[in-house]
């Protein structure tokens, strides 16, 4: 059965809203029934008090620190891991591209844990085989390179899926503001791992020791966790504040329930929508995460400032990661935002393509707020679109499943294309016309429209 897809609902009437008024003036308790929704519409951590709303917000952050930073480690020091391992430039960009590929490959089976064993546990469990997966990767053999790649993709596809839906429940009222907040962490740990993994090779003797040492990062993040699993606990396996199947809708709002029409959630518009933005803008992050230092090396960039500037657009990203999903949050549509996001991502990516070196500080900038822009758009068009939880969980494990399996394509292509022609016109410019694919789909994703 498709996705049910309707206009927001309008807000009520001071008529309706009007207690002993309307078609349920007679049924007993009706008032109290009319203003139940609004109330529990309150985040779920606000009701529990401000210690645990820190603690969970503590853990949130600490979780989605790790998100991009074992991945961004990576980058500044692909020429090193290449020489080391004799790989050719493909074979180097797939070090980016397993993960990513599993990431989509992984998404389908998160919902499924999360019904079985909570959102709380499965989180845990999804940041220690990360931690697991950062320490594989660095063990001495290519085969244990590419089974970190791999065990480390499906963490993140796991944490991908299940972070959305906890912050949709946990924050319904502030799920935008909150998935600025979440996105901008992500991106924090990129910048982190981009600025430091250079002179964490210098201390720690090698590539091997400073990729192995974002382990520690995870381990971390599963302690700082940990008192979620109590919380999970006591509310059983859909975890703490999990909305009732057959909640009372808010006023105003559809009585389809969302658990039922969202499981046709692929064959709706809309949400294939939100996948080809989210998609087609992870294809141009991962590219870039892998190749950009590189590119700025080949156009005349000394390695060190290629680095630095690589670590300046992570950081840049994390104003667009934080802005964005705020204007989003109060906006009825988001098609303008879309637009400029993809808008300033080509206007960067062709600065590269004119000038690598040359400019190479303003690309930085204009592709910073554009990719961290477009993630943070991209998560909020998930909780933006989806009616409740349930709904939002389904559309996220959608777009994290065509989304990561898009752009797994990105860092291969654009290492076998520089080989195959000797230089980066090609590849920068296919990533050119990508970006008006992603502003078409994301001037699709930013109606105003809500699945279930």
């Amino acid at each position: 059965m498709p996705a049910t897809e309707s206009p927001r609902p309008q807000p009520p009437s001071r008529a309706a809203l009007r207690p002993g008024t309307g078609p349920d003036a007679r049924r007993p308790g009706a008032d109290r029934a009319r203003r139940a929704p609004g109330r529990s519409a309150l985040a779920g951590a606000a009701r529990s008090g401000p210690a645990r709303t820190g603690l969970l917000l503590a853990g949130i952050v600490l979780v989605a620190l790790n998100m991009r930073a074992c991945l961004a480690a990576v980058s500044p020091m692909a020429a090193e891991l290449q020489r080391g391992l004799g790989l050719s430039s493909a074979a180097s960009g797939l070090v980016t591209a397993v993960p990513v590929l599993f990431q989509g490959a992984g998404a389908p089976l998160t919902p499924r844990l999360v019904r079985r064993h909570g959102t709380e546990r499965v989180v845990l469990g999804a940041v220690l085989l990360l931690a697991a997966g950062v320490l594989l990767r660095v063990l001495p053999a290519v085969a244990a390179l590419y089974a970190g790649c791999v065990v480390i993709g499906v963490a993140i596809s796991v944490l991908n899926v299940a972070m959305p839906g906890l912050i949709k429940r946990e924050f319904p009222e502030r799920a935008a503001a909150m998935t600025g907040v979440y996105s901008t962490a992500m991106l924090v740990g990129a910048t982190l791992a981009a600025a430091v993994s250079v002179p964490l090779e210098h201390a720690l003797g090698g590539w091997r020791a400073s990729l192995g040492s974002w382990s520690v990062l995870a381990l971390v993040a599963a302690a700082g966790w940990l008192p979620q699993l109590a919380r999970g606990r006591s509310a059983g396996p859909e975890g703490r504040g999990a909305a009732p199947r057959a909640a009372v809708p808010a006023a105003g709002a559809s009585a389809v329930p969302a658990a039922a029409p969202s499981a046709g959630v692929w064959r709706s518009r809309t949400a294939w929508q939100v996948s080809v933005f989210m998609g087609i803008s992870s294809l141009l992050v991962y590219s870039l995460v892998a190749w950009m230092p590189t590119i700025l090396a080949d156009g005349g960039m000394d390695r060190g400032e290629a680095g630095l500037v690589f670590a300046s657009s992570n950081l840049v990203q994390v104003a667009g990661a934080f802005l964005v999903p705020l204007a989003a949050g109060r906006m009825r549509s988001q098609r303008g935002l879309a637009v400029a996001m993809a808008s300033l991502n080509a206007a960067g990516i062709a600065g590269l393509l004119a000038a690598p070196a040359a400019g190479a500080w303003l690309w930085a900038l204009l592709i910073g707020v554009a990719q961290g822009g477009s993630l943070g758009l991209g998560l909020s068009f998930i909780v933006l679109r989806a009616r409740g939880a349930a709904v939002a969980a389904r559309l996220s494990g959608m777009t994290q499943t065509v989304g990561y399996l898009v752009a797994a394509a990105g860092p291969v292509a654009a290492g076998a294309l520089r080989q195959a022609t000797g230089g980066w016109t090609v590849p920068l410019g296919l990533m050119l016309a990508l970006c008006a694919v992603a502003a078409a789909a994301g001037f699709g994703a930013g109606r105003d429209r809500v699945l279930g």
